[in-house]
C-alpha cells in the first residue's frame, strides 16, 4: 500500500480582497510553516499565485479558493513515501 501526502501547503485568506463585512472574497494556498508566524507577528506570506498578504483569518469549509492557487497546487507533485 502506498501513502501519499500533499506538500506542506494550506489555504489562508487574501487580506486585500474583502467584502463589506470584512470577509475575504477568496482564500489562497500558502506554506503551512509560514501561517502561524504571519498570524502572530504580522509577517507577509506569499501565496502560490504570487499574492502577498498577512494572515488574518482562517478559511471555513466551502470557502472560495483562488483559482490560480488551486491550479498550481493541483500541478504540484504529491509528497510522501513511494515505498
Amino acid at each position: 500500500m502506498t501513502t501519499t501526502t500533499l506538500p506542506e501547503v494550506d489555504t489562508r485568506p487574501e487580506g486585500t480582497e474583502t467584502t463589506g463585512d470584512d470577509t475575504p472574497d477568496m482564500f489562497h494556498y500558502v506554506q503551512k510553516s509560514k501561517i502561524t508566524e504571519s498570524a502572530v507577528l504580522g509577517n507577509m506570506v506569499v501565496a502560490l499565485c504570487g499574492e502577498t498578504f498577512p494572515v488574518t483569518k482562517s478559511p471555513k469549509p466551502g470557502s472560495p479558493v483562488c483559482p490560480d492557487c488551486k491550479k498550481i497546487f493541483e500541478g504540484l507533485p504529491k509528497g510522501g513515501d513511494d515505498s
